[in-house]
């Protein structure tokens, strides 16, 4: 994924369906000059971590 959409996915009102490493995702926040996205499991959301935006995929 690209860092532009990574951010439209984020600021969007609608859930999209993303993954990373296989697992569903939300993003939190996008670094569009770094290229990263702060995103937490679906599962557990307490648990953000900071990742590449072209390691997640938009399914």
């Amino acid at each position: 994924m690209n860092p532009h959409r990574a951010k439209e996915i984020a600021s969007s009102p609608i859930m999209a369906n993303v993954t990373y490493n296989g697992e569903n995702i939300y993003i939190e926040h996008v670094d569009e000059q770094n290229g990263t996205a702060t995103i937490h499991s679906l599962n557990e959301p307490n648990n953000k971590q900071s990742v590449s935006v072209t390691s997640l995929n938009e399914q």
